[in-house]
């Protein structure tokens, strides 16, 4: 009954829990632990180049810094990323899983066409959307010379932003409606059959039984959408390399650490801690309102 012996088979459990709990200390705790020594410390991460410990120089250098304007214009187009993506993505996300749920013929097809751009791949996804978007003879180049226009896209100071928060909302948007599937179809039917019986039309039912039982798959996924958004740096990488006034804080941070002989990895962490502390006191303010929405629902 006791294979291992009567003692260890009562601490199994926790010794084979020792690998994945290691794993995730040196892998995920210890590099932002890493961050936060780094920000305080003038090292460039070059071959033979000494660092020391610097205060807070590297927090001083990103609020006070001739070029901090750059940075705070960096944070400004952060947050218009994040509103644009949460915003636009949920609300279509909500739209087509309405539409899916009321059993829409082929909508296995449909769940799995509107998710497949999930599982592409950033750099995949990017490519592809250049290719499209190419001015020099690209699909939507060919589209717009019907009209006797033209555009640089991805290449273009007045929409190349919007068009990445366009393809980072068509990469994500499969994500965001699987699971408002998913609290669609955990909505009991006979609520929409008691409220058929009292008179409620189509808009009725939704704004009074589907919203309010949805309120824990809206929250999920404005969290997730909130996090990531903010985080979202590769697929501006992919595009435009943060050209064309696209750079954002997270892309500031990969491009402060990786620049060549220009390297700085303590400004990279301490841009990075400032972004933690942006993202962590927005988390928990949407935490606290979306929980108490769903109480109060």
């Amino acid at each position: 009954m006791y294979p291992f012996g009567k003692g260890l088979s009562r601490h199994l459990p926790l010794l084979l829990l020792m690998l994945p709990l290691s794993l995730y200390l040196v892998l995920g705790i210890g590099p932002s632990l890493a961050t936060v020594f780094f920000s305080f410390t003038n090292a460039t991460g070059l071959p033979g180049v000494d660092w020391n410990f610097i205060g807070l120089d590297n927090y001083k250098k990103f609020f006070l810094s001739s070029d901090s304007s750059d940075r705070f214009d960096a944070a400004g187009r952060t947050v218009y990323f994040a509103l644009a993506v949460v915003i636009i993505q949920n609300a279509i996300a909500l739209f087509m899983a309405v539409i899916i749920n009321r059993k829409l013929r082929g909508d296995v097809f449909y769940r799995a066409t509107f998710f497949l751009p999930v599982v592409l791949g950033v750099t995949v996804t990017g490519l592809v959307w250049q290719m499209v978007m190419n001015p020099l003879g690209g699909p939507a180049q060919a589209v717009l010379n019907w009209f006797g226009t033209s555009s640089n896209f991805f290449g273009s100071y007045d929409v190349a932003f919007e068009m990445i928060i366009f393809v980072q909302i068509w990469m994500y948007m499969g994500y965001s409606l699987v699971i408002f599937l998913a609290g669609l179809q955990s909505i009991p039917k006979d609520m929409y059959e008691a409220g058929y019986i009292d008179g409620t039309n189509r808009w009725q039912s939704f704004r009074h039984i589907t919203f309010p039982m949805i309120a824990p798959a809206m929250t999920v996924n404005l969290l997730l959408s909130i996090i990531g958004s903010l985080q979202t740096f590769d697929i501006i990488y992919v595009l435009t390399g943060g050209k064309f006034f696209t750079r954002t804080l997270a892309l500031d941070v990969f491009g402060t650490a990786f620049n060549g002989t220009t390297a700085d990895y303590g400004l990279s962490s301490a841009t990075a801690m400032v972004q933690f502390a942006f993202v962590f006191v927005v988390t928990i303010i949407a935490v606290v309102y979306l929980r108490r929405r769903e109480v109060e629902m």
